[in-house]
C-alpha cells in the first residue's frame, strides 16, 4: 500500500498591528502631500505605526500568539519559525532568535529569511518542504515588519513614505495526510534591479559600514523608481500567476480567492484586469495598513479567515512582488 502524500497544511493564522494610527491626513502637517493624491496613487486612507521602544520582533510575537491559539497548539510544539522581515530589530542576530526567546521557547531552530514583499511566500514554501520531508511537523512563519523608524518623513521621503506601515502576520503550518495544504510554488528574483528598490546604506558594499556623507544625502532610507517598480510588478505578477496556474494544471475559475500582496491598490486592479479575475474573488486591505511588505499577505490571509470570507476546503491563490526583485506565487487549499 502506498503511503499517503504528507501535506503541510494552514491550522491557524494571526495578525497584528501596533493602536497607533497615521491617516493620510496626520501627513500633510510634516511633508508635502495630501489626503487625495495618497488615494488616488495607491488607495492607502491610514496606516499602523510603532511607538518607541517597540521592534519588529514584538509584532511578530502578537501575532504569532493569535496564530497559535488558532491552531489550538503551544509554542512548544512547533518545531521550526521562519521570520520573514526586512526591518529587524538588530543587523545582527536575527530577529527569529529574539521571536524565539520571546515565546519562552529554549533551543527550537530560528531563522530569518530575507526577501522583502515577496518573503512571506518564500517562507511558506521553505516550510512546506521542511515539512513534506518529515523533518518537522509543525512550522510557525512569521511575516513581521517595523517600516516607520526607516522611512524620511520628510517632503524629501514622502514617494515612499506614505505607503508603508507597520503589522505582522503569521500562519502555523503543520502536517496532514489530506488534500488540504500548500500545493504549487513558484518563486523568482532578478538581482539585476536591485538598485531599482533598495535602501543603500548601511551596508558592505564600499567598504565602509556608513559615512556621515551617507546620512546627509540620505542613503539610509528607502528609495523607489515608482513608474518602474509600478509597470514590473503588473507585468510579473500577472505572469507568475499564470505559471503558478498551469504548474497545477488550474484556471483562474479554479480560484476561489486571490490574496495579492498590498503595494499598491492599482497595482491589483491592474493585474486583475489583464487576468479577468472576477472582483468579489480579489481581496484588499491596504487602505487600513499601507504596504506592511512580508507582512502583507499573511495579514490579509488572516483577516479574510476571520471575517469568514475564507472557508475550510477553499483554494487560494497568494502573489507578491518586491525589492529585489523577487516576485513569487502559491496556491493554498485552506
Amino acid at each position: 500500500m502506498t503511503p499517503a502524500k504528507i501535506r503541510a497544511r494552514i491550522a491557524g493564522t494571526g495578525l497584528y498591528v501596533p493602536p497607533k494610527v497615521l491617516k493620510n491626513k496626520d501627513l500633510e502637517q510634516f511633508m508635502d502631500t495630501s489626503d487625495e493624491w495618497i488615494r488616488q496613487r495607491s488607495g492607502i486612507e491610514e496606516r499602523h505605526v510603532i511607538e518607541p521602544g517597540v521592534g519588529t520582533s514584538d509584532l511578530a510575537v502578537e501575532s504569532a500568539r493569535q496564530a497559535l491559539a488558532a491552531a489550538n497548539c503551544t509554542p512548544e510544539s512547533i518545531d521550526l519559525i521562519i521570520v520573514a522581515t526586512l526591518s529587524p530589530d538588530h543587523q545582527f542576530p536575527g530577529t527569529s532568535a529574539i521571536v524565539q526567546q520571546k515565546l519562552g521557547l529554549e533551543t527550537t531552530p530560528a531563522m530569518d529569511l530575507r526577501c522583502q514583499c515577496s518573503g512571506f511566500i518564500y517562507s511558506l514554501n521553505v516550510a512546506k518542504l521542511f515539512i513534506e520531508s518529515g523533518q518537522y511537523k509543525r512550522v510557525l512563519v512569521i511575516g513581521a515588519e517595523a517600516h516607520s523608524p526607516l522611512l524620511d518623513w520628510t517632503t524629501r521621503g514622502r514617494d515612499v513614505a506614505v505607503l508603508f506601515g507597520d503589522g505582522a502576520g503569521s500562519v502555523v503550518l503543520e502536517a496532514t495526510e489530506d488534500n488540504t495544504g500548500v500545493g504549487a510554488v513558484t518563486l523568482h528574483a532578478q538581482g539585476q534591479f536591485a538598485d531599482r528598490l533598495w535602501i543603500e546604506k548601511p551596508g558592505t558594499s564600499k567598504g565602509v559600514w556608513m559615512t556621515d556623507e551617507d546620512v546627509q544625502q540620505g542613503k539610509l532610507y528607502p528609495i523607489m523608481e515608482g513608474r518602474y517598480v509600478f509597470k514590473h510588478a503588473v507585468e510579473r505578477l500577472a505572469q507568475v500567476v499564470r505559471e503558478v496556474l498551469e504548474k497545477e494544471g488550474r484556471t483562474i475559475d479554479s480560484i476561489d480567492h486571490f490574496i495579492f500582496h498590498q503595494a499598491n491598490i492599482r497595482i491589483n486592479e491592474k493585474v486583475a484586469e489583464l487576468l479577468q479575475i472576477p472582483a468579489h474573488k480579489v481581496h484588499n486591505n491596504i487602505q487600513k495598513y499601507g504596504n506592511c511588505s512580508a507582512a502583507s499577505i499573511p495579514m490579509l490571509l488572516d483577516e479574510t479567515i476571520r471575517q469568514g470570507k475564507i472557508a475550510r476546503g477553499q483554494t487560494m491563490l497568494m502573489a507578491a512582488f518586491g525589492a529585489g526583485f523577487t516576485w513569487a506565487a502559491a496556491i493554498v487549499t485552506y
